[in-house]
């Protein structure tokens, strides 16, 4: 025992033996669904429209334009290490991709109709003997396209109300067709080539080849619809870290717009590019002419202050060494200016934390200081000397200024009109026509098949765990209840059931135990009589009560053939069918319910007139059920019942009481207390452990105590049990 006790507990362990056995039980449910999913799978793969792939590339050279007047300081500091993010959110922006809706006249969408399921794989498919040429309605269903189809609409207006509406064009006789709403009302009628107008649309069709009768779906969409669309299907992908190269792809059912479609979104995003850069030029060009007139002005009036001076001082020159100071004041102050210049330019398009702008403030301030020394010198020269050097200084640095801002114009002319922008096309849009990138047809079969398998045995698994019916005899016995016998499903029986039991009317006997004398549930129910032989050595009468505890257990189908296999071997036997609201003991031994066990209790008729033959089982009699009394726990409770009971028991060898399940009605209690021996039906799969553990605490709170358990209708299961040793031994031919 202590060994016993030691050993650990296992029901929380996976068993995956009894897995694969509740798989393989349901193999055909498995096949089936699997192969439906199989089948559409393949039908899928290849009835579905397939979709092309266009790619196209961009290179982003990570440089920053070369713009004249900005210094080699502020090129490489202001220089971006990768622009590729920022890049490709230009690509996909509203502005470049509303270029290619607008080119392409995306915001009007055109639909053919088509045949459900396989008419699109037909129109595919279709092969004209010459251009132009339109296939054959099939069937006469000329409403719809078969191949060759063609809708092109130039021009497309309607009003805000009918933005994103599913029209219909209808294509008429030579040219003609008509548009119609929503709800099938007439809106225009035209002709291809011609601007047609009617409640306030307006359309202009330029080629339609359809036969007579189709129809074409018909809308125009918002173009901000449109684009935001576009959007999120044209993908723009960096090829490696700071590569500077961006791939782009678009998924279109037809190949020619898919590559439409990039090509425009990739000339749009060049082109933008290229004004983009331009634009910085034409704007550093605006600010240079804007300083050119007042730098003249400054010059102009230097040199009218210096021409003043020497006049009025009668000089015309100074010495040599002056003049060296004055050359060396004059670059430094042109220097200045210059950066000065730039300061106001750079001003504009950073701000003053900005790399570029301090490194231009610190070399600002540099030649600053040196102006400042040389002014300490300029002011230890002669009075004369000193305001000639000035004006003079004044009248070289606004020549130079002016100089140069013309040069830099110049510059910028040239800059503006020659600027090719800082990306290019490296590949241009192109679809393989020959390799559609869906559906993927060996991944679509795979996948389906895969998740047809999935879902028939995830359905297999979840049916086994909400209908926990006990498959194992075990767990019976675990409820304190010894199996006196497992009587495997019976395919006779089954056959039986459906040909006679279920129709109305019918009288005639459905015994297993007489016309299949060797099927393994009468083999079966032979082991019970024996196992009963032992277990009633000790009850207090011979009278047998079979009960269960919910309906369909199957105990009608135990009590009858159980009485008469015993009456084979030789017994009197008396069945009774106890369960007055729904017992079909008649339906099994023949005859008609009524003159039974109700009309028998109530004393309407006498124990002769009660109890019947049973054709062909010699042995054994039976009492039907009777009328439905409207009081059936009452009438049990009668002395009538008991006086019953009293008089047949010395009569026959075995009594055996057919019941009504305990946990429906009370009446099996009561006859219980009458009985010798107890025992109840347990059907394979249905019954669950709690259910049957009830029953019994049912019967035992009513003073009943039950003796064992019947499994009924056992199955075979891949891994578990099954009925072990009750195998087909018939005498060989």
């Amino acid at each position: 025992m202590a060994a016993a006790s030691s050993t650990p507990s296992r029901d929380d362990e996976i068993d995956l033996n009894a897995l694969l056995g509740t798989v393989l039980d349901h193999k055909w449910l498995l096949i089936a669904v699997t192969s439906c999913f199989f089948v559409f799978s393949v039908a899928y793969a290849i009835l579905a429209t397939p979709i092309y792939q266009a790619t196209a590339m961009v290179q982003v050279e990570q440089k920053v334009p070369d713009l004249p007047g900005l210094s080699a300081i502020s090129q490489t500091l202001g220089a971006s290490s990768s622009e590729d993010t920022t890049e490709i959110a230009i690509i996909t922006s509203r502005s470049v991709i509303g270029k290619a809706v607008d080119n392409l006249g995306l915001n009007v969408v055109v639909v053919p109709h088509r045949f459900p399921v396989f008419g699109g794989f037909i129109a595919r498919h279709f092969v004209p003997g010459q251009s132009g040429e339109v296939a054959a309605p099939w069937l006469g269903l000329s409403r719809d396209d078969w191949g060759g189809s063609k809708l092109d609409v130039f021009q497309l207006d309607v009003p805000d109300i009918l933005l994103g509406k599913k029209l219909t064009l209808i294509a008429g006789e030579h040219g003609a067709y008509t548009l119609l709403d929503v709800d099938g009302t007439a809106l225009l009628r035209g002709q291809v080539g011609q601007v047609s107008t009617g409640r306030g649309v307006t359309m202009q069709v330029k080629t339609l080849m359809a036969n007579p009768g189709m129809r074409f779906t018909v809308a125009r969409n918002r173009e901000l619809a449109t684009i935001n669309k576009l959007q999120l299907t044209v993908d723009a992908l960096e090829q490696g870290k700071d590569s500077g190269i961006i791939a782009l792809t678009y998924e279109n059912a037809d190949p020619q717009l898919a590559s439409d479609v990039l090509d425009q979104v990739t000339q749009a995003y060049v082109r933008q590019n290229v004004e983009r850069n331009s634009a910085q030029a034409a704007n550093s060009l605006k600010f240079v002419k804007e300083q050119l007139p007042l730098v003249r002005e400054k010059l102009e009036q230097a040199q009218s202050a210096l021409n003043a001076y020497q006049v009025k001082a009668h000089s015309v020159d100074i010495n040599l060494q002056t003049k060296g100071l004055l050359d060396q004041i004059v670059a430094v102050e042109s220097s200045i200016q210059h950066l000065e210049l730039q300061q106001a330019d750079m001003e504009r398009r950073f701000t003053k934390d900005h790399p570029a702008y301090q490194a231009l403030m610190q070399q600002l301030g540099q030649l600053q200081a040196q102006k400042a020394g040389m002014e300490k010198q300029v002011d230890n020269l002669p009075d004369t000397q000193r305001d000639l050097l000035r004006l003079m200084e004044d009248v070289q640095v606004s020549n130079r200024t002016y100089t140069g801002l013309l040069d830099q114009a110049q510059q910028l002319e040239i800059a503006r009109a020659g600027t090719v922008g800082n990306v290019r096309i490296v590949d241009a849009a192109a679809v393989d026509t020959t390799l559609p990138v869906k559906p993927k047809k060996a991944i679509v079969v795979i996948g389906g098949t895969f998740l047809g398998a999935l879902l028939a045995v995830a359905f297999i698994f979840l049916r086994q765990m909400l209908n926990r019916g006990v498959e194992d005899p075990a767990n019976i016995e675990e409820l304190g209840l010894p199996v006196y016998a497992s009587i495997p499903l019976s395919n006779d029986e089954r056959g039986m059931s459906v040909k006679g039991l279920h129709q109305h009317g019918d009288s005639r006997q459905h015994l297993l135990a007489v016309t299949s004398p060797a099927d393994l549930a009468t083999e079966a129910l032979r082991s019970l009589r024996t196992s009963l032989h032992f277990a009633r050595l000790e009850a207090k009468n011979n009278l047998l009560m079979i009960s269960g505890s919910s309906p369909d257990a199957g105990k009608t189908f135990v009590s009858a053939n159980l009485a008469a296999v015993i009456a084979q071997a030789g017994q009197t036997v008396l069945l009774i069918d106890a369960d007055m609201r729904k017992g079909s003991q008649h339906k099994v031994l023949g005859g008609r319910p009524e003159n039974g066990l109700s009309e028998l209790v109530s004393g309407q008729i006498d124990l002769a007139a009660a109890v019947r033959p049973v054709e062909g089982v010699e042995k054994l009699h039976f009492i039907a059920r009777g009328k439905v009394p409207p009081n059936p726990s009452e009438l049990l409770m009668h002395t009538g019942f008991t006086d019953l009971l009293s008089k047949v028991l010395p009569l026959y060898d075995l009594v055996i009481i057919d019941t009504p399940p305990i946990l429906a009605v009370t009446d099996a209690a009561v006859i219980g207390h009458h009985a010798g021996t107890s025992l109840l039906v347990v059907r394979f799969g249905l019954n669950q452990s709690r259910e049957i553990a009830l029953a019994k605490q049912r019967f035992e709170q009513n003073g009943v105590q039950i003796k064992g358990a019947i499994f009924n209708a056992v199955e075979k299961r891949s891994a578990g049990y099954y009925s072990y040793g009750y195998y087909e031994y018939k005498a060989a031919k």
